[in-house]
């Protein structure tokens, strides 16, 4: 079985978006590496995420790191979103209002014309998300 777990990249705040994820999501942190943990340390940036993983939903990993200065450059665009998908509305409901909190809603969670519940934000770390209530009627 293949599984698909978004991978997302920040400038320094990675833990910061991870620790709001979780008030979200709920769950514990599978894996928390710090840059300082590595046997050569990347000065400057010890306190900064090398890789964190959280479960979300079934089976679903929602993972992340920070860009530490000069590895590479972080850029938030608008190829990628994050897309949750369910046929709770109130669990979706839940997810939308929590993740959108603080961010900038581009579509409200509403009637969409294909007969599902769905609305799309930027969260308040810059990060891309849809959401997406399956079969939902109003």
């Amino acid at each position: 079985m293949l599984g698909v777990n978004p991978y997302l990249n920040f400038k320094g705040t990675c833990r910061a978006a991870f620790d709001f994820y979780k008030s979200v999501f709920g769950g514990e942190f599978v894996s928390v590496i710090r840059f300082g943990d590595l046997p050569e340390a990347c000065p400057g940036v010890e306190d900064e995420i090398m890789h964190i993983s959280l479960p979300i939903g079934d089976g679903s990993m929602l993972m992340g790191s920070d860009f530490p200065g000069g590895v590479e450059k972080a850029i938030h665009g608008n190829t990628v979103f994050v897309c949750l998908g369910g046929d709770d509305e109130t669990e979706c409901r839940r997810l939308f209002d929590g993740l959108s909190a603080g961010g900038e809603v581009h579509e409200p969670f509403q009637q969409a014309p294909w007969g599902d519940i769905f609305g799309d934000f930027t969260d308040k770390f810059g990060i891309k998300w849809m959401v997406n209530c399956l079969g939902t009627k109003a």
